[in-house]
């Protein structure tokens, strides 16, 4: 392990030039240099190196980053080894600290469990594709199933041998020991690909007559295995699994994560289903963004994997009654962390395998859209079918869905799902939601968070910041699941605007308080998001703030240092883009009103001589930009009523509708925008 001091030297000595300069010829521009970007084919120079900011981009292909991050792409090497050959260049001498005893061993116990289940994954490809009984059962049965050669391959699919335990004898062959062969139960030490005989001491294949999926982490390292039975036999599961040890947790991983983790964030969804039969069929069908839960149920620790790349889920069921409602219980916990959950349920006698193998993708994608469901209306229609006319089922029922929406963390999406189920169960709205606040309140507790208001003033630069926020009037919509915001890329913009300038000067005072203190750039912006409880749009935004807030009081802080070289490689590339960018003054930002109809253009000085001003006007911006999404749902749920005649809820929205554009009209004088009457 490279010391944490001797990182640091590494990346002040680098110089952005010298390392790209090795590889790419380079012309200077202005302050910076120029050249052929070395990560895609290009005839017109568009790689940048910034020698100032430290840090290279191409504007045509995006590749970004630092001095180390570059000799790891282009050497296709480790960050280990990439520190070391920038080391070398500089003279600096790169002594790995001396792991404790108990550090070392467990660095040795992991390192050689993986070292296992590599060998062992190779060997059970080599049985299917290479022996006699491996070609005619095992590669027989994947033929059987549709699948073809090359995603068998794709997946890594293998055999193990019906008789004898060859396995075993192979790894023992190998020198590998004993205790990672096996699996201790307390110690969770050893991959237990194998096992010991109660009888005759020996050891045994865990895996024998079966053929095998290799089950692999996020980043792609086989952390255990799943064999399937071919014959039926009595007293043994049709399914074994690894044991759970120290690489390995049922409840940590998703089948088919690492090959579908860049499908998944391309579509911003991710499709879940139960088997490794229905990934890979799905896959193969062109279906690429599909996970498996493996069976068992789902847990906090795989919903927030899948959160890393989507907050969109649709799961698919077979159709089996029983599985539907154990996948209900888990399926709380999606709606719990924000997710937007939609629920396909298949054709009687069908799974996602089977369904995979009779259709295309687009065939297959075109029947999801039109058929998926939102979750709550899916358990809705699902519970009230089995509830009959019975009073006590109906009040289940109720306490259920209550249940369900009280997971939902953002306000509006629950005041709209409690409409839809009031609707739907043919219950008062209020009545309904009293129960869902006290079921809230028996989740978190008494702290319900209260509404995050769009109209903090700009303060002066000797003016403590405002912490008590008017809220924004709450706002009844329509029962409708509302589609994604269009104000979704403009919600993102501005935030990330924020976030440009936290990572660019978080560190720097930006205003002197009452008290002769100062608040920094970053501490000012978190503390007006925190007050008016808005929550960052992305996880990547999320990991930024929360980075920030972590390390913010680490001595020597420097925000755009710490950012840049960040252990995360998305939030690194991040930041390095924002580093990179130019920010864009919005009109917001570049124009003034002189009268009701004439406004001037005003002379906009450096970014960092406008912060004082700059930030409190992007925050308003921001407030301006949810506001606008507020209203215009009020009017589509406005549209909706009016439309189904639900004049109750037009006297309520009408009533709201007012105070929502006067606080819209606040925000516009304090951007010196045209205010807008109606």
């Amino acid at each position: 392990m490279i010391p944490r001091e001797t990182i640091d030297r590494i990346y002040e000595a680098a110089k952005i030039e010298d390392i790209v300069g090795d590889y790419v010829k380079l012309h200077k521009r202005g302050a910076n240099l120029i050249g052929l970007c070395p990560f895609h084919n290009e005839k017109t120079g568009s790689f940048t190196v910034s020698p100032s900011k430290g840090i290279y981009k191409c504007f045509g292909c995006g590749a970004s980053g630092h001095a180390v991050k570059f000799v790891q792409e282009i050497e296709q090497c480790s960050y280990a080894d990439a520190l070391k050959q920038v080391a070398k260049r500089y003279h600096i001498e790169v002594e790995e600290r001396q792991l404790t005893p108990e550090e070392q061993q467990r660095q040795d116990n992991r390192e050689s469990m993986f070292a296992v289940n590599e060998f062992a994954n190779t060997w059970f490809q080599q049985q299917l594709w290479d022996t006699e009984e491996g070609r005619a059962v095992g590669l027989g049965y994947f033929h059987e199933r549709g699948l073809t050669d090359d995603i068998i391959r794709k997946y890594q699919l293998g055999y193990s041998p019906e008789k004898g335990s060859p396995l075993a004898k192979a790894l023992k062959k190998q020198g590998f020991r004993d205790e990672y062969i096996l699996n201790d139960v307390d110690t969770k030490v050893g991959t237990g690909i194998c096992g010991r005989g109660q009888q005759d001491d020996r050891l045994y294949d865990r895996f024998r007559d079966r053929v095998i999926f290799p089950i692999h982490s996020v980043s792609g390292k086989i952390v255990g295995f799943a064999g399937r039975i071919l014959k039926k036999k009595d007293n043994v599961g049709k399914y074994v699994n690894s044991p759970d040890s120290i690489i390995y947790s049922k409840t940590r991983e998703l089948y088919g994560i690492y090959i579908a983790k860049q499908a998944i964030s391309r579509a911003d969804l991710c499709y879940l289903v139960e088997g490794q039969m229905d990934v890979i069929s799905m896959h193969q069908a062109g279906i690429e963004n599909v996970v498996a839960s493996g069976g068992t149920a789902l847990t906090k620790q795989q919903i927030l994997l899948i959160k890393r790349f989507t907050s969109n889920i649709t799961v698919l069921y077979d159709g089996d009654a029983a599985g539907i409602h154990a996948a209900l219980r888990g399926i709380d916990m999606f709606l719990s962390e924000g997710f937007n959950v939609k629920v396909l349920l298949l054709p009687d006698g069908e799974d996602p395998d089977s369904f995979a193998r009779s259709h295309n993708a687009s065939d297959f994608i075109e029947y999801i859209r039109k058929n998926q469901t939102d979750f709550i209306r899916f358990k809705i229609n699902l519970l009230r079918t089995e509830m009959g006319d019975d009073p006590q089922k109906r009040a289940a029922l109720i306490k259920d869905i209550t249940l369900s929406i009280a997971q939902i963390p953002d306000r509006i999406t629950r005041q709209v799902y409690i409409s839809d189920a009031a609707e739907r169960m043919q219950i008062g709205e209020k009545l309904l939601l009293g129960e869902v606040l006290k079921q809230r309140r028996a989740l978190y507790g008494q702290n319900e968070k209260k509404p995050y208001s769009p109209d903090t003033p700009a303060p002066s630069e000797t003016a403590e910041p405002a912490t008590e926020p008017t809220p924004i009037p709450t706002v009844q919509p329509t029962p409708v699941v509302l589609p994604q915001s269009k104000f979704q890329k403009a919600l993102e913009t501005t935030y990330r605007n924020l976030l440009q300038v936290i990572i660019r000067y978080g560190e720097r005072p930006l205003y002197t308080l009452s008290d002769g203190s100062t608040i920094s750039v970053g501490d000012y912006i978190l503390e007006q998001l925190r007050a008016d409880q808005i929550q960052a749009p992305t996880p990547l935004f999320q990991k930024v703030i929360s980075s920030y807030e972590h390390h913010r009081t680490d001595e020597g802080f420097r925000a755009s240092e710490f950012f840049k070289f960040h252990t995360d490689p998305e939030v690194s590339a991040l930041a390095i883009d924002l580093i990179a960018d130019k920010y864009q003054l919005s009109s917001m930002f570049s124009k003034q009103s002189i009268s009701e109809n004439v406004t001037q253009t005003v002379k906009v000085n450096t970014e960092e001589e406008q912060l004082p001003t700059l930030i409190p006007r992007m925050l308003l911006e921001l407030k301006y930009t949810i506001l606008e999404q507020r209203i215009d749902e009020m009017e589509r749920a406005l549209r909706e009523a009016e439309r189904s005649g639900n004049w109750e809820m037009q006297r309520i929205l009408l009533a709201d509708q007012p105070k929502l554009l006067e606080i819209r009209n606040q925000i516009c004088r304090q951007l010196g925008n045209r205010v807008i009457t109606t």
